[in-house]
């Protein structure tokens, strides 16, 4: 089976967009299928196009087993949402020039769309579904323009919100089928599209087997989070409200985007205990997230079908979760008893777990870190996820 993903996010750029997208086609591309990719020039999350890739309109290359096409895009991280808008329309019109290419877009037996972004997965759609009438796969790992309007970031009934939600509504009656990353979008859509096709993808990680790590001291107790440093996040609001310090305890953040240079200022000017390192590859982090106690996981408010890609980068490293936020992820999070959960806001709730998870007898803790590395290897495993995801796509 030959497969085309379309999504603006691909290594070596970080974060969960790109990791999500990666491990899809790599694993589709271990099992035997011919992947290529449609992205753009990487960018994120510094918002400029890295280098090695500048000066260039498009670029071919070939990447662990996987053949990447990649196009200009306006890169940007300004929160300007106007400018962003125009980001979002660069890409959404530079993938036209792939349409060129008749003989490779016939040759494609099924067609993922990533969406979010909605307008350049508009695009692809009209493009791949529309002229060229292949079996599309929308993939949903946000339900945008819903989430907007939960972040504030855009005003529910607005002409910008109708205008994307009708969109929205397009892509999902145009795909052959779809797939979300959590049982909450796969069930928002399935309200649009009854009786259409759906699997449920989540962003985990591949299966892989560590060397026993030492038992690690909490004493200071570390606590990390590595990820986007953005508005839905809002770890900035976070480290001006608790002081990590008072409590004994360290947080260090890993990351980028446009809260990063404010953090970075907060944490050289504010004694509190919290350390901000930049980026750090996806190999190396993995590596570097063993050596915390803890890892926290903030959502600013709660948003429907978000569960953060982080919790199943961390379960198979047996990290203990500190989770604010609710939905799908608070469930998992109580269910299989892999830390504490905190309503999104509440930092006098996150403190108080702060100490519980900190004072836990080593018998317990060391419980909940088997718990995580136990939910991994079972319900959440990537290459079980796999297998059942080549078996839907060959069924459509």
């Amino acid at each position: 089976m030959r497969i085309l993903i379309v999504s603006p996010s691909y290594i070596p750029e970080i974060g969960a967009a790109a990791s999500r997208i990666t491990n899809m086609a790599e694993g589709l591309s271990h099992l035997g299928m011919e992947v290529n990719v449609l992205t753009c020039l990487p960018n994120y999350p510094k918002g400029r196009i890295f280098e090695g890739y500048r000066g260039h309109f498009s670029r071919k290359e070939e990447m662990n087993g996987v053949m990447v096409f990649r196009y200009w895009t306006y890169a940007t991280v300004s929160k300007n949402p106007f400018i962003r808008l125009f980001g979002m329309c660069a890409f959404a019109t530079t993938i036209w020039a792939f349409a060129f290419k008749r003989k490779r877009i016939q040759s494609y037996d099924r067609i993922i769309i990533q969406t979010p972004p909605i307008l350049a997965a508009a695009s692809a759609m009209i493009l791949f579904r529309g002229i060229y009438q292949k079996k599309v796969v929308l993939n949903v790992s946000d339900l945008w323009p819903l989430s907007a309007i939960e972040l504030g970031a855009i005003k529910e009934g607005s002409v910008y919100h109708r205008v994307m939600a009708g969109i929205e509504c397009f892509l999902y009656r145009q795909a052959t089928a779809y797939q979300g990353q959590s049982q909450e979008i796969v069930d928002y859509v399935q309200r649009f599209v009854p009786g259409k096709v759906s699997f449920l993808y989540r962003n985990l990680q591949h299966d892989f087997d560590l060397s026993p790590q030492p038992t690690i001291s909490r004493s200071p107790f570390k606590i990390v989070y590595a990820g986007l440093l953005g508005v839905a996040q809002n770890i900035l609001e976070m480290i001006e409200r608790v002081d990590f310090k008072a409590m004994g305890v360290e947080l260090h953040l890993f990351g980028g985007g446009n809260q990063a240079k404010e953090i970075e200022r907060y944490v050289q000017t504010h004694d509190r205990g919290v350390f901000y390192h930049g980026s750090l590859p996806k190999e190396r982090m993995r590596e570097e997230l063993t050596h915390y106690q803890a890892s926290i996981i903030p959502l600013a408010v709660p948003i429907k079908g978000a569960v953060p890609s982080k919790l199943f980068d961390l379960l198979p490293l047996g990290v203990p979760v500190l989770f604010c936020g609710g939905g799908e992820g608070e469930r998992i999070v109580e269910q299989y008893h892999l830390g504490f959960v905190s309503v999104p806001g509440d930092y006098e709730q996150l403190t108080r777990h702060i100490h519980v998870m900190r004072s836990m007898s080593e018998e317990d803790y060391q419980q909940m870190k088997k718990n995580c590395l136990n939910v991994s290897r079972t319900l959440f495993s990537f290459d079980r996820q796999l297998k059942a995801y080549e078996r839907f796509l060959c069924s459509i």
